[in-house]
């Protein structure tokens, strides 16, 4: 944890974490009772001046001795269930041995209610993972999570998060966040870049927000919610325009540029039917051996695991990840996709079925840009192998 005054949330916190083997506190200077209260409760605390998220969180990696980490903020807290499935995974070496890095759900608390679609719920967060695996890139001042490079697995219980509790501290986490992703541009906008930006975009990112993401169905807070990520991001551009340095920027691209593409390809396999899920589950087995990062959703998860765990993410029998999918159509297929972007960057969608594959296209060239469609014409590793070659860079010499 990396804290500061936070005497009020730390307590629940580290209760929610008593199940690790150690606690590590990075402290920048509190003047509160935050050092006395991680003490009592047996926690490691480091006094540490703050030197920016990455280079706190890198200080916490440093002073820690197990094998793997789990990072949580003080007001965020692990549920039960959650622990249960960590522990789960640690002890089975067939799940942590394969994969160094594990996207967490997060579940945000705003204005004293749950939201789901506004926040895009599960809204993943690499927080647990092998400690010589990841560090954190200490030149972000704000983005400073971990960028994947290996496999994700993807836990089904919940971190909670205490987004904003009142609308003073709602507004004031907005302003701060603009000014330091304003801070990163690197290229002076456009005229015709800030139109796009802080116009344009932010109304269609509303729209789909409140009608395709259902924002709506989270109520007032909800709506409350997806207007102040609309107003941040006006104001990042703004910001940026008023800041003018550096070179033109004409690129099309929205401010938050993503790491190009990187370790094993990402396929995410669709089927419908019992026997159609089946043979994509083996075709995944297949290419999961020729090193790809893989993951089925299925509208008859229950036939390829009749009897899931309670906790944790649905496992078929070959340790293949299983997600139910409730919906095929457009809408529900979009919202799927979108989840499995946020546990990692999608390389292609694998999928047989005609009609899906038409609507799964639809959704790629709209929601989920950059993948493409594969069938299962060609073996798994011959099509894994190739799209590893075509979308990565060659590693140099």
């Amino acid at each position: 944890m990396i804290v500061r005054d936070e005497e009020r949330r730390l307590p629940d916190a580290l209760a929610s974490v008593a199940f690790c083997d150690e606690v590590v506190v990075v402290d920048s200077g509190s003047t509160d009772r935050t050092v006395a209260i991680a003490r009592d409760a047996g926690a490691t605390v480091v006094e540490h001046p703050w030197s920016g998220f990455g280079a706190q969180r890198n200080v916490a990696i440093d002073h820690a001795t197990g094998d793997w980490i789990l990072e949580v903020d003080a007001d965020e807290t692990i549920t039960p269930e959650l622990a249960c499935e960590i522990r789960a995974f640690l002890d089975d070496p067939s799940l942590s041995g394969a994969h160094p890095l594990v996207a967490l759900p997060m579940r945000h608390r705003f204005l004293g209610g749950w939201l789901e679609q506004s926040a895009k719920y599960p809204g993943y967060r690499y927080r647990l993972f092998r400690r010589t695996a990841y560090r954190h890139d200490e030149a972000r001042a704000v983005h400073e999570g971990l960028v994947a490079s290996t496999t994700v697995w993807a836990m089904r219980g919940d971190m909670t998060h205490e987004l904003a509790s009142t609308w003073r501290e709602a507004r004031e986490d907005a302003w701060r966040y603009a000014r330091l992703e304003a801070s990163h541009f690197q290229l002076r906008p456009t005229p015709g870049a800030v139109l796009r930006g802080a116009l344009l975009r932010p109304a269609a990112k509303a729209v789909y927000r409140l009608v395709a993401d259902g924002a709506w169905r989270d109520g007032w807070r909800g709506v409350v919610k997806v207007g102040i990520d609309t107003a941040v991001d006006v104001a990042v551009w703004v910001l940026a325009a008023r800041r003018g340095a550096g070179t033109a920027d004409r690129s099309r691209g929205h401010y938050s540029v993503q790491p190009p593409p990187g370790g094993p390809v990402r396929l995410v396999g669709l089927a419908t039917t019992p026997a159609g899920s089946a043979a994509m589950a083996s075709w995944l087995l297949e290419a999961s051996a020729a090193g790809a990062d893989v993951v089925l959703l299925s509208s008859s998860a229950d036939t390829l695991v009749p009897s899931p765990p309670r906790d944790g993410s649905l496992v078929h029998a070959d340790r293949l990840r299983v997600v139910p999918l409730p919906s095929t159509g457009l809408f529900g297929l979009a919202r799927a996709l979108d989840r499995e972007r946020q546990v990692r960057r999608i390389d292609a969608v694998v999928c047989d079925e005609r009609g899906l594959r038409t609507r799964a296209q639809m959704v790629l060239r709209s929601v989920v840009r950059g993948a493409r469609i594969l069938g299962t014409t060609a073996p798994a590793a011959t099509s894994a192998t190739r799209l590893h070659d075509e979308t990565r860079d060659p590693v140099p010499a």
